[in-house]
């Protein structure tokens, strides 16, 4: 045999024993499928803009809530986000079903969200959120609900010039009557009053790079008011 050939028949002979020519090789395993991400659940009670009148009192000032919502899908568990709309205080409670007992404050607004989230996927999807007033104590009439900030958006940047501060308000009772806009740029405490006024807009003069806080005060026919969060802007 010549030199050549036997090179030849050594070097097909080692890709053979090492695997290097098979086509039949192990790839290793199939990799695990890809987790499907959870959809958003779809809220029940307490019922969004409602007086909550149903729970167990625990005391004078707390009952204890049952907050439902639909099972959403490909969710593993939830996680209830509940926001005290006088304090500002957020609490966050787990759930592997589609309730979740809560103790609240009695006579207080609140705003409430799911949020759905799957084991093993990073991704979670969020409910709504809902409005509603746990019932108190010899109460007969509910003041607003604190306004939710529309335009300028939190954080944002506006130019310099006259600008639309556009909020919104509600009220359970229905007899929301009139809010107090104030701006200025007191960071802790905006007290400056723009206007009064029934409608959910007005227009402001900003100065060029001046940090802006607001807050809206609602009051309804009975005099009961209610201050929103302090809302931040800049103009530029």
């Amino acid at each position: 045999m010549k030199l050549g050939n036997i090179l030849l028949f050594l070097s097909t002979a080692i890709l053979i024993s090492c695997g290097g020519g098979g086509s039949g090789g192990d790839d290793g395993p199939d990799p695990e499928p890809m987790a499907t991400p959870p959809s958003a659940a779809s809220l029940i009670f307490p019922d969004d803009d409602e007086e909550c009148n149903e729970g167990v009192i625990v005391s004078d000032t707390q009952s204890t809530v049952t907050f439902q919502w639909n099972a959403s899908e490909n969710t593993d568990t939830y996680e209830v986000n509940l926001r005290n709309l006088i304090t500002n205080n957020t609490t966050r409670t787990n759930a592997t079903t589609n309730e979740a007992p809560i103790t609240i404050s009695r006579g207080t607004p609140y705003e409430w969200f799911v949020v759905s989230k799957a084991n093993g996927v990073a991704t979670t999807a969020s409910s709504p959120t809902w409005r509603f007033y746990n019932q108190g104590l010899g109460i007969e009439n509910y003041a607003p609900f604190p306004a939710s900030v529309i335009a300028p958006e939190r954080g944002s940047t506006v130019d310099s010039g006259t600008i639309t501060l556009i909020w919104s308000g509600s009220d359970i009772d229905n007899d929301l009557a009139e809010f107090d806009v104030l701006l200025d740029a007191n960071q802790s405490n905006p007290s400056t009053l723009i206007e009064t006024t029934s409608e959910s807009q007005i227009e402001a003069t900003v100065s060029s790079g001046t940090t802006y806080y607001w807050r809206v005060i609602s009051r309804d026919n009975f005099g009961n008011s209610s201050q929103s969060e302090i809302f931040q802007f800049r103009a530029q």
